[in-house]
């Protein structure tokens, strides 16, 4: 139910060049008479503590016979707050290892950003759903066409693997579409993080940790929320996947974020009613009868891989998994999904689509449209490696890693916005079917990195 209070507000004509000014304007159609309105929005299933909250966000609205405007103050805001004392010992408590990389933070509390719920809502969680549906779809357009699997650089052997896994509609457990957003216009879909999307602790646990804490010692209001129900829609899709089955998780275990990232799956897949066991990647082989095995000769009926699907064919093992009776989490179907090509297929399927920026094939002669300013991505990519900002035909910003053999996309630049100096990308977490959290993170590049700085959020307004 919407609920509009009116209340006359005579001196908006004063305030309203400052209004202008600072850009706290969106169009809206309304009564032609001002008002300054105080709106109760519809609840959405954002997070565990939203059920106990009455949720109210101001707008300045005024209206005339020539001129019917809102006027709306968009929050997102970087803002500077003291960190708990002890905070390194509360990370390793729970698991959170990696806080610290090569001696710089990566998790970093002396700043959270704030958000408005309208923006939480209407910007970030709405969108988020729809991409997803809409990524499905463009799994169903590849496996149909043999055109685009080559054209995405699936090796042939597995193309018919990948269609049975859609076809019988395995179960997908998460991913996280990473935005550009500022608090203005829509959020811009930079990339979909939708095989071995990292940063699920710090997350799920450790920033809802401390916005409970931030309360608590009163940097933050007592209504004060988070777009975050991840660590629950991971236990829910571990319990809709796993079926009372054990369960193996794999990695490279030496890698400490990896290693910490697998132990908090598998602590919520406990919580699921689950056995477990992690086995090192390198540690699987496969029985006479082609059923993928761990180190103790123990059959693997589903397996949970922190391992690119990519990686995974090309490993000694690769040929086995189509006839492999090993269910796969995230499933083969993600192969495609996990390729910057499907940005270009995106925006082919939904041109101007709001949450889209156009993209296109490097070697497709409509990628001239984008000009000589543009982000240039490998087919496969990972945090960030071999992505190259080119403004006015001259790269302002590269990162070197192994990846472009197999081919490169073009996509508009759509700039990063900064605050306080840095670089700021929005990710959205979808999981178990349903969006349920956000990550922030900065860095002093306008490329994002896995050392890049992750900073917890807050709904606030």
């Amino acid at each position: 139910m919407h609920v509009e209070r009116p209340i006359e507000f005579v001196f908006l004509p004063l305030v309203q060049p400052l209004l202008w000014q600072y850009g706290i304007l969106d169009t809206t159609v309304g009564p032609a008479k001002p008002v300054l309105a105080l709106h109760k929005p519809h609840v959405g299933a954002l997070g565990r503590a939203r059920l106990q909250h009455e949720w109210h966000t101001w707008r300045l609205w005024q209206h005339g016979p020539f001129c019917r405007f809102s006027f709306v103050w968009h929050l997102m805001k970087r803002i500077a707050c003291d960190e708990r004392p002890d905070w390194r010992e509360r990370a390793e408590e729970i698991g959170f290892n990696f806080h610290t990389m090569n001696g710089e933070r990566y998790w970093d509390e002396r700043v959270y950003y704030a958000f408005t719920l309208k923006e939480i809502e209407t910007d970030l969680e709405a969108p988020t759903g729809e991409l997803d549906a809409m990524c499905r779809e463009v799994v169903a357009r590849v496996i149909a066409d043999e055109r685009l699997m080559k054209r995405l650089a699936i090796p042939v052997p597995f193309w018919n693997w990948i269609a049975r896994s859609w076809k019988k509609s395995e179960p997908s457990l998460y991913g996280r579409f990473d935005f550009r957003y500022d608090g203005n216009g829509p959020a811009k879909l930079l990339e979909y993080n939708a095989d071995t999307p990292t940063s699920v602790l710090e997350t799920g646990v450790f920033q809802w940790t401390w916005l409970e804490q931030a309360i608590e010692r009163k940097v933050l209001p007592p209504d004060a929320d988070q777009f975050n129900s991840l660590h629950d829609r991971l236990i829910q899709g571990w319990k809709d996947i796993g079926k009372g089955r054990p369960l193996h998780l794999t990695a490279l275990l030496d890698n400490a974020e990896d290693a910490g990232t697998v132990a908090y799956l598998e602590d919520c897949a406990h919580q699921a009613g689950l056995t477990t066991s992690v086995v090192p990647i390198e540690d699987i082989g496969k029985n006479a009868g082609g059923q993928f095995i761990d180190g103790d000769n123990r059959p693997i009926e589903l397996l949970f891989k922190l391992y690119p699907w990519e990686w995974m064919m090309r490993e000694r093992f690769g040929g086995s998994l189509p006839g492999s009776p090993t269910q796969f989490v995230e499933p083969p179907w993600k192969a495609i999904l996990s390729n910057k090509g499907i940005l270009p297929l995106l925006w082919e399927m939904y041109p101007n689509h709001p949450n889209l920026l156009p993209a296109f094939f490097d070697d497709d002669p409509k990628a001239a449209t984008l000009g000589t300013s543009y982000a240039r991505k490998p087919l496969y990519s990972r945090e960030g490696a071999n992505i190259e900002l080119v403004v006015e035909g001259r790269a302002i910003d590269k990162d070197d890693g192994p990846y472009g053999a197999e081919g490169f996309i073009r996509q508009a630049v759509a700039p990063l916005p900064q605050f306080d100096g840095n670089y700021t990308v929005l990710g959205s977490w979808f999981a178990a079917g349903v969006p349920c959290g956000l990550s922030v993170r900065e860095d002093s590049s306008a490329i994002t990195k896995n050392t890049s700085r992750f900073l917890p959020h807050a709904i606030i307004g």
